[in-house]
């Protein structure tokens, strides 16, 4: 039996697995799914990396940590605190150690396909940041959602701070794990071409492919979980 710990990106919360986690359950493995304080002004990559930790308190080694989007900042920095068995990159980020978030995205303007940021409010006076608009939620994160998941997962929503973006990664290099990058096919966040660059470049590996949008967890929790169950029986 692995232990899955899933770890939401942006905006979002441990919500954001509920179709997930039964099916993995259901197919013998464990999961935790911690909310991380991504509305917290102060709170740094580090300090979700260090919840991720807590809640995976007495789980053995066998241990895949899933981190979706915003969150490929956050996997490596738990697989520097304990054992893991592997690190799964799911339409996600890949941190660069020593550097900040906000200057490997200057550096590297291409990882996102550009519009998104247009559903977004200005940052509030805590420097954290809302989605506001619907309809480009809709079209950048829940395009093959069915229209009432899409409104239920754009109702929670959270604003999401800056403060991880503008520290440093703490890695001196990347954990010595083994690693997966899964990238969705028509993903209108992180572009497709950077993740299938990246992952070769930085993680050494070929990503796995699905078809669809940002949000394979909510439009395809079934062909996710099988993906998920096979790579932990085979590896």
């Amino acid at each position: 039996m692995t232990t899955f710990a899933l770890v939401h990106g942006a905006w979002h919360g441990a919500w954001c697995w509920e179709r997930l986690t039964p099916l993995l359950e259901a197919r013998r493995h464990r999961t935790v799914a911690p909310d991380l304080p991504c509305d917290d002004p102060a709170a740094t990559f580090d300090d979700y990396a260090d919840i991720v930790v807590r809640a995976l308190a007495g789980a053995d080694d066998d241990v895949m940590v899933v981190g979706h989007s915003l969150a490929g900042n956050t996997i490596p920095l738990v697989a520097a605190r304990r054992p893991v068995r592997r690190l799964v990159y799911l339409c996600a980020l890949i941190a660069a150690p020593g550097v900040s978030f906000a200057d490997q995205l200057r550096g590297e303007p291409e990882m996102f396909v550009a519009g998104y940021e247009r559903g977004l409010a200005p940052p509030d006076e805590q420097r954290r940041r809302v989605w506001t608009d619907y309809a480009v939620a809709r079209e950048t994160m829940f395009a093959d959602c069915s229209e009432a998941d899409a409104e239920a997962a754009f109702a929670r929503l959270r604003p999401q701070a800056s403060a991880p973006y503008r520290r440093p990664c703490s890695l001196d290099a990347l954990p010595d794990v083994p690693s997966t990058y899964v990238l969705a096919t028509e993903d209108r966040i992180v572009r497709p071409a950077w993740g299938r660059r990246a992952a070769a470049q930085r993680l050494g590996v070929a990503p796995l492919e699905l078809p669809g949008d940002h949000s394979p967890y909510l439009a395809r929790p079934e062909a996710l979980a099988d993906l998920l169950d096979a790579h932990a029986r085979a590896t």
